[in-house]
């Protein structure tokens, strides 16, 4: 029997997937990052994006069409796990986005997404912190083509995008069709982080890989279909992936005898 369509669609963003396995590997991502030759996008896949890799032809189009994608969270190290394979460091994009943005001191920036105040706080963060020029900020309620825009009129060298899945990578796919050279990156929840709307969990719960659930506790209603509806979901598709796939991909380990 063929394969769901939805299991094509993980193998495909699973083969997008760089695995950044040392922090010197991580730290030369960030180097190529700073100086991209043309539109470039980076994106972060978690749990929630492979339950909308699932369900979203359309969100995975725009996913897999990313430049560089990365592994985000313990979900996906799962998963990996699961299927044999090694899943390198947490690129999580509340830790790697801030990295950089203070890669890009003294460089135009454009901030677009969550809204006021966490959005003007996020600005203010962001001139303090990082030291970078905005040139650009807006909320992330508008049509795409608005946004394509404000690209074309301010020509940013960084774009953050914080407007959650699926929106923003469709705007990001979109971006690269137009813009020129700059690196656009697909930021979920982290204008709201950096503008002080969402607390970060404490070290020692991210070490256990249980900020999802210190936010749940914070955001119970926001993130209920996310986390207490999409974690069980996505466990359960890891399994009947892994089974009706391992035998097809290289360097998995099958369970059975």
């Amino acid at each position: 029997m063929d394969d769901h369509p939805w299991q094509r669609r993980w193998t495909a963003v699973i083969d997008r997937l760089q695995v950044i396995e040392q922090p010197t590997q991580e730290q030369a991502l960030l180097e190529a990052l700073t100086t991209p030759r043309q539109a470039t996008v980076l994106a972060f896949v978690n749990a929630h994006a492979m339950n909308l890799v699932a369900a979203n032809d359309g969100f995975h189009k725009a996913l897999v069409a990313a430049d560089v994608v990365l592994r985000d969270g313990s979900g996906m190290a799962i998963l990996f796990r699961r299927l044999g394979l090694e899943p390198g460091l947490n690129m999580n994009g509340t830790d790697f986005i801030p990295r950089l943005l203070a890669a890009y001191a003294g460089r135009r920036v454009a901030l677009w997404g969550t809204r006021d105040p966490a959005l003007a706080q996020a600005a203010q963060h962001c001139e303090r912190r990082f030291g970078v020029r905005l040139v650009s900020l807006h909320d992330g309620f508008a049509e795409l083509d608005h946004y394509l825009a404000l690209a074309a009129e301010y020509q940013p060298e960084l774009i953050v995008l914080g407007m959650g899945m699926p929106k923003q990578e469709a705007l990001a796919a979109r971006l690269a069709d137009v813009a020129g050279p700059c690196l656009i990156v697909c930021g979920g929840a982290i204008l709201d982080f950096l503008g002080g709307r969402v607390a970060r969990a404490p070290q020692w719960v991210r070490r256990l890989g249980a900020e999802w659930l210190f936010r749940l506790i914070k955001e119970p209603r926001r993130l209920f279909v996310r986390y207490v509806l999409g974690n069980p979901s996505f466990l359960l598709r890891t399994l009947m992936y892994r089974k009706k796939t391992a035998a097809a991909r290289p360097g998995m380990v099958d369970d059975e005898p």
